[in-house]
């Protein structure tokens, strides 16, 4: 095993630009803005991320992005998701991605959190190899995605079970027009939080305030662009779908967008809501130039994968990845 050198520590703003090196240089596409989003909001809420730096000969030759998360998918736990690691060309080789990942779990450990997760393109043969290694499973859920286009056909609506995500040609468009005319959609604002989190607390049957905190922060505070949206009738949100424009998020080199949550009052099943919103949420993309849109479903959550599948939704070619520590 190669000796190691140099010393793992916590990776600050004056970094930045020495990351940013690192990851053009392997990828050959700069992901500037992501990196200064990454580091911005991790200084404002230096809890929630850990990001660590590995340093030899007065340099950054290595680096680890990793945010922590409580609230996804219907969990109670902590967890750690991986945004992103690298290692300089010349550092390549060496060990140093096996000696970062080893770092982030010490540190876990010490914060009592057991469990990291992340994402990995199939084509991607050295990073999947890299997280097998590193001790990675396949996670118990599904990468979805479709391409940003308006939809042509009404959209099948919503089965009779609530559902929730935790991660959605001008003339072919009359239809779905007509479901945002039936259900008026607008941009999500902030006093918007109470009625999510009613709604959220009627599908999951508990309440997920803090998460909905924390999720509202991140979309109107760190958001480059917002595009999350509510839906309304009778003069109340009856429907929600929180989303962001993000380039660079688990190595992606294009913008996509990402549904982090869907959800859609139970009393409102049937009356078009995720309908309405997924149509209004593909139209706004389109306008900002935005070619795919993804999201992460649970294994079990199978009136979702349903809806999803029959909204042109299909299985992405990414991996969800998950190790217990």
């Amino acid at each position: 095993m190669t000796e190691f050198e140099g010393t793992m520590r916590p990776l600050t703003a004056a970094d930045l630009l020495q990351v940013i090196d690192i990851d053009e240089n392997n990828t050959g596409r700069s992901r500037k803005g992501f990196f200064e989003k990454r580091v911005a909001a991790a200084l404002k809420e230096p809890k929630r991320y850990v990001f660590i730096a590995y340093e030899n000969d007065g340099a950054v030759q290595g680096y680890l992005l990793a945010r922590l998360q409580k609230g996804e998918f219907g969990g109670e736990n902590t967890v750690a998701v991986v945004d992103d690691i690298g290692v300089s060309s010349a550092a390549q080789g060496k060990g140093i991605g096996r000696h970062l990942m080893a770092e982030l779990k010490s540190i876990l450990q010490k914060k009592d959190i057991h469990e990291i997760r992340s994402q990995a393109d199939w084509n991607d043969q050295n990073i999947l190899h890299f997280f097998a290694a590193s001790g990675f499973e396949l996670a118990p859920r599904y990468i979805y995605e479709r391409d940003v286009a308006y939809m042509d056909r009404e959209v099948i609506e919503e089965d009779d079970e609530p559902f929730e995500v935790d991660f959605s040609d001008s003339s072919g468009d009359d239809s779905m027009a007509l479901s945002r005319d039936r259900v008026p959609c607008r941009s999500l604002k902030e006093d918007d939080l109470a009625a999510l989190i009613k709604i959220d607390g009627k599908i999951m049957g508990y309440d997920r305030t803090s998460y909905y905190e924390r999720k509202m922060k991140e979309i109107m505070q760190e958001s480059g662009i917002r595009v999350s949206l509510v839906a309304e009738l009778d003069d109340h949100v009856v429907g929600f779908v929180m989303a962001r424009v993000d380039f660079g998020e688990f190595g992606q080199t294009e913008p996509s967008a990402i549904i982090d949550t869907l959800g859609v009052d139970p009393a409102y099943a049937h009356k078009h809501v995720g309908s309405a919103l997924l149509s209004q949420l593909m139209a706004n993309l389109t306008v900002l130039r935005t070619d795919r849109v993804r999201t992460e479903v649970g294994a079990k959550q199978l009136a979702l994968q349903g809806f999803l599948q029959n909204n042109g939704f299909g299985t992405a070619q990414s991996l969800s990845l998950t190790m217990a520590i």
